[in-house]
């Protein structure tokens, strides 16, 4: 049904009116002549995905990413708010030129703080150009109907106020793509970076179609895309062969050994429409020693082996296809019960099939079942059949099954490549015969399904993971930031695909939201650093969740799209110096926060208005740590503390409860364990209060240096290097070590602790006793959730400086 939904959109967009006239869309203000656009409406989350990429990482290597780098350098100074282009085109001059199309805002390009930049504003002819220089790097600008336009190239900016006609078709391509992936691009056969994307040399872009437009999803171990091709004249456009024609299921892969470079394979339901199609993009009359041979062949494969290759016929009919072979079949070898035969016509295939199949040797082949497959080489054949009884062709490996859960099962023209494939097609792209390190990229793919008059576009380029051993512990993603982190990362809830994400912030105050496969979904600077782990709240009571936290000088309310939710932030003059504290008492989103300045407390709702029903004002002293509320039976609790004093108060903020004793307090957090109100003195005692105030304290010699945590049923401390669980102790080496986090997860208890000394984090079990492949690498107190959809849980932590590990225990 979405397939359905997806292509009834297409030909509604393609077959929409073409009388626009005056241009409204960044589309409309692409430069003449542009043969690549690529858009995205996340600039920060598209630098961090290639900063992240593995595979990317290796393409920046090259020659032509570094002059490509270089020259949008000043990208990296822009703060887009929406949508922003950026096209390549050829100048009068046949040079490569770069534009750059957004939404003007006023902090798109503050300039005031740019060391070396230079700027001249060049005003004729009722036109105003801003010429730019930052490091070493010239540029122009201008700003029509509120569309920002910048260009490395002055005739550009100069052409783009007299420009005007809108290329109508280009736009249907454009309106197609999405705006939720890392980025998109379209590309021209034109273009100066993309030669070709197959292994066969006969086939090249140029010929190929007009346009290809794909969303690109960047991760970690993968690059996705999906999109669509439109060829506009069908007779000089290779991809248009398959007009007419309806895709059947891709075979090849079934016989397709799995130590070879890979295959391409094309399907059709009618030989007879295909044949008739080819014969018209050749500029021939009609094929030349027609043959009974392909009448009933759905599928054409061609697997590559080195310098050989194997053609592969996909019968329906194996009997017909047998009788067309009776006066070829001259029985020249026998391997494993299958009889090999001598061909006559080696070059009929490239005859029938050019420029799809450019093999002409193939002058011996073999019979599998369903499939005829011809070679030059008795030992590719003799490879082919072993394999293929063997069970051990490509079908057969883990790795390809994954990338085929990407693909559709039928299209017209697949290629499917190993490493050394890949490299190959990098290097006649790019240009520089490097030794890409890309030996775990298996297998990676491309197709395209015909349907009407475009094909959809998949495709995917990913690295094999290693299957996980049995309560191992790996490390799912290594995310780098621009800078260093000032946060630990923390998980918040999705509320859309019920999945975790991670947010965490930079010393440069900026804050992240990251999925769980790695990107950043956007960055948000704020005034300073977040104080305390950040919470999420209903604020419309519509299962929208958004993110709630203070620092030193205001509370924030962002959505999941990283905007600031209205009233927020609020500001404050006098420093907040706990974490914000959130109470929804009766579960009914009526939410409460509390903001803690010194000794003071003050009560919002989420309208940001103060809860005059809130009286207490002060406390005794400073607050030393955050308010918790707490249920027992039908009555709150809430909860902080100064260094002598304990407060337990009502929802009002009068006394609930006053503690028969007095102490001097550690800096712990209050807990509510075995429905007792739990702390620890300063003086080394664990003190527990009633509810009728009664305290009890146990002399545990707990040094100053001690952590405590607990549930409602569970007590861990550490003091030093003793951990103790449940009256369980241990003993650690000695180190420094973050507070305990204790997870309750499906009926399980785990403890986690760091050694910030030794990066080493520790994951522990009630009973005290370390969970297998513990300890793993981490510099930050951990997270432990289950993030996704399978069972395995996962947590997050400090790695470098700069980055964050996500690992998950198999």
């Amino acid at each position: 049904m979405r397939v359905f939904c997806f292509s009834l959109l297409l030909i509604l967009v393609f077959n929409c009116s073409n009388n626009k006239t005056s241009r409204s869309e960044l589309i409309d203000f692409t430069p003449k002549n542009t043969s690549i656009i690529l858009k995205t409406s996340n600039l920060e989350g598209l630098k961090s995905s290639i900063n992240n990429s593995e595979f990317l990482q290796e393409i920046s290597k090259t020659d032509s990413y570094k002059n490509l780098e270089n020259t949008l350098s000043s990208l990296s100074y822009l703060k887009p708010t929406s949508d922003i282009l950026i096209c390549f085109s050829k100048d009068l001059k046949d040079s490569l030129q770069y534009s750059i199309i957004t939404k003007h805002n006023q902090q798109l390009f503050e300039t005031d703080s740019l060391p070396d930049y230079i700027e001249e504003t060049l005003s004729y002819k009722n036109k105003t150009i801003t010429k730019s220089t930052l490091n070493n790097n010239t540029f122009y600008s201008t700003i029509i109907d509120s569309i920002f336009f910048a260009s490395s190239s002055k005739d550009i900016v100069d052409a783009i106020f007299s420009n005007t006609k809108i290329d109508i078709e280009l736009e249907k391509i454009y309106n197609i793509t999405s705006n939720d992936k890392t980025f998109s691009v379209i590309l021209k056969p034109d273009n100066t970076f993309l030669e070709s994307f197959f292994i066969e040399d006969s086939l090249s872009f140029k010929t190929f179609t007009n346009y290809i437009a794909v969303d690109v999803s960047i991760n970690q171990d993968e690059v996705l895309f999906n999109g669509i091709t439109k060829a506009i004249d069908s007779s000089k456009s290779l991809i248009n062969i398959f007009k007419n024609t309806t895709p059947q299921e891709n075979q090849t892969h079934n016989i397709t050994p799995s130590n070879s470079d890979g295959f391409m394979s094309f399907t059709f339901n009618d030989y007879k429409t295909l044949e008739t199609n080819l014969v018209q993009f050749n500029s021939k009359d009609s094929i030349t020693n027609t043959t009974m041979l392909f009448n009933d062949i759905v599928e054409v494969g061609v697997i590559y082996q080195g310098k050989n290759s194997a053609i592969a016929l996909n019968s329906l009919d194996v009997i017909a296809t047998k009788d067309a072979l009776l006066s070829e079949q001259n029985h020249i070898d026998f391997y494993r019960g299958v009889s090999i035969f001598s061909f006559s016509r080696p070059f009929l295939f490239t005859k029938t099939f050019a420029p799809l199949v450019s093999f002409n040797k193939a002058n011996k082949y073999c019979i599998l079942d369903n499939f005829f497959v011809f070679a030059n080489s008795t030992d590719m054949l003799q490879n082919i059949i072993a394999n293929y009884q063997n069970k051990t062709t490509l079908n057969e490996k883990v790795y390809f099954q994954d990338v085929k859960n990407h693909l559709s099962d039928a299209s017209s023209l697949i290629q499917v490549i190993n490493p050394s494939s890949l490299k190959a097609i990098l290097n006649k792209n790019l240009k520089g015969n490097l030794n890409y390190k890309l030996n775990n990229y298996n297998v990676s793919a491309l197709q395209f399904i015909y349907e009407t008059n475009f094909a959809h576009v998949n495709g995917i380029i990913k690295k094999n993971k290693t299957r996980a051993l049995l309560n191992s512990v790996s490390e799912e993603l290594n995310i780098k930031l621009d800078t260093d982190i000032l946060t630990n990362p923390q998980f918040v809830k999705n509320h859309i695909t019920k999945q975790k994400e991670i947010v965490v912030q930079d010393i440069n105050n900026n804050l992240y939201l990251i999925s769980n496969r790695g990107k950043i979904l956007w960055k948000k600077q704020i005034k300073s650093a977040v104080l305390g782990p950040i919470e999420q709240i209903d604020i419309y009571k519509n299962g929208r969740l958004q993110l709630v936290f203070a620092t030193s000088n205001g509370v924030y309310v962002i959505d999941r799209n990283g905007k600031d939710v209205a009233p927020f932030p609020i500001k404050f003059n006098s420093e907040i110096t706990q974490p914000l504290a959130v109470f929804n008492y009766d579960k009914n989103k009526n939410y409460r926060l509390l903001v803690t300045q010194g000794r003071n407390i003050l009560m919002y709702d989420v309208k940001a208005q103060v809860v005059n029903g809130f009286t207490f004002k002060s406390a005794n002293n400073t607050i030393i740590c955050q308010p918790k509320h707490f249920r027992i039976g039908s009555k709150d609790y809430i909860t902080f503390k100064t260094q002598n004093k304990l407060y337990i108060l009502d929802r009002t903020g009068k006394t609930r409860i006053t503690p028969k004793t007095s102490s001097s307090y550690s800096n712990q957090s209050i807990f509510l364990y075995k429905n007792n109100f739990t702390t620890t003195t300063s003086d080394g005692n664990l003190i527990t209060i009633d509810t009728k105030g009664h305290a009890s304290i146990k002399n545990l010699s707990l040094s100053e240096k001690h952590h405590l945590e607990t549930s409602s049923k569970t007590l861990v401390l550490l003091n030093e290097n003793k951990l103790s669980i449940k009256n369980k102790t241990i003993e650690l080496d000695y180190g420094d070590y973050s507070t305990p986090r204790l997870f309750y997860i499906n009926d399980k208890i785990y403890v986690a602790i760091t050694d910030k000394q030794a990066h080493k984090i520790h994951l522990y079990d009630s009973q005290t006793k370390l969970l297998p492949n513990f300890p793993v690498y981490g510099n930050s107190p951990i997270i432990l959730d289950n993030i996704d959809k399978d069972r395995n849980l996962e947590f997050v932590s400090k790695g470098e400086n700069n980055s964050i590990i996500l690992y998950q225990i198999n």
